[in-house]
């Protein structure tokens, strides 16, 4: 099945209940917030969504407005995203943290639903906006509360080729099948954790040649062996020749200890195989067993943690419009 894509609109409404119509749409789409129009111009705004797996994807076309994520809201909710804006009209300034990102059209910043933060769109605008698990992005990246509400410019770099990815998402996102999503959604994450570490509050730890020679040795061990239930770090330091204690001091520079590297490439695998069509009467199970897992319900709980939702309902959810 191809991926479906969900228009909401305020002229569905009468002129003089847009804006709380609005604020209903937002919520749903993204999380909850307040929004106060900056004008008396009659408020018109339209978003278009694309739930892609691991990655949704929205246009949003409207007016001059204010935005807020209050304590409030995040107190009374458990939503941890976080979300990118990428400016393709007008102008949007982003404040959180103590940070204010000034967007015009091609830059982008990143802001986290766990903590306060404001949108302010002075006139008529359009952005794409991805939203992403919290834990997902802070598994790849550290100290992200440093690179909230701070532009990264879509013009050079990085930033420059998530710009592309992005809008060649956007424009063929309704005729992609799950499958293909999922992998092209898996890459505009990690070309957006590129763009995030060219930012100078970036502190990741930089390897040695010789470390990081090491860690790349680590990682393809790891992929050559992913399906092997019994991989074990003790198991790989030992084909690799080095001691376990060298093997944690090696990944102690990176985002994810080695273990967890290990579960999110066969979670990763997993998500794959569930969303290929051609894995549509093999169990769950089966495809857990298949990448490495021996506990179908150790493999449930830690795919919940990553997907939030079961096995099961990714596979339904993705192959179904």
């Amino acid at each position: 099945m191809v991926v479906m894509a969900q228009v909401l609109s305020t002229d569905a409404v009468a002129p003089q209940e847009r804006l709380a119509y609005w604020v209903d749409m937002i919520c749903a789409t993204y999380v909850q917030l307040e929004c106060d129009a900056v004008t008396g111009i009659a408020f018109s705004g339209t978003i278009r969504s694309h739930r892609l797996p691991g990655l949704d994807l929205s246009v949003v076309n409207s007016r001059a407005q204010i935005v807020t994520r209050t304590a409030r809201a995040i107190a009374q909710s458990s939503e941890d995203y976080f979300i990118v804006s990428l400016q393709t009209q007008g102008q949007g300034l982003i404040s959180q943290d103590g940070r204010q990102a000034l967007l015009t059209p091609g830059d982008f910043a990143i802001y986290d639903s766990t903590r306060p933060y404001g949108l302010r769109f002075s006139g008529d605008f359009e952005e794409i906006v991805l939203k992403l698990q919290g834990t997902q992005l802070r598994s790849m990246l550290r100290d992200t509360g440093q690179l909230t509400a701070t532009t990264v410019s879509g013009r050079t770099g990085a930033g420059h080729l998530l710009i592309n990815m992005i809008k060649t998402l956007r424009d063929e996102a309704g005729s992609l099948h799950a499958a293909s999503a999922a992998a092209i959604s898996s890459g505009v994450v990690n070309v957006l954790v590129a763009g995030l570490q060219s930012l100078p509050a970036c502190s990741q730890v930089q390897l040695t040649a010789m470390d990081a020679y090491h860690v790349a040795r680590i990682r393809a061990c790891i992929g050559e062996r992913l399906r092997d239930p019994s991989l074990t770090m003790e198991s790989v330091a030992a084909q690799l020749g080095m001691s376990v204690g060298h093997l944690h001091r090696l990944f102690k520079a990176e985002p994810q200890s080695a273990a967890q590297y290990l579960w999110k490439c066969r979670l990763d695998g997993c998500s794959h195989d569930l969303l290929d069509r051609r894995n549509a009467r093999v169990g769950v199970a089966q495809i857990a067993f298949s990448w490495g897992f021996n506990d179908a319900a150790h493999f449930s709980r830690a795919f919940r943690q990553r997907y939030q939702c079961s096995p099961r309902e990714w596979r339904q959810r993705s192959l179904s419009p």
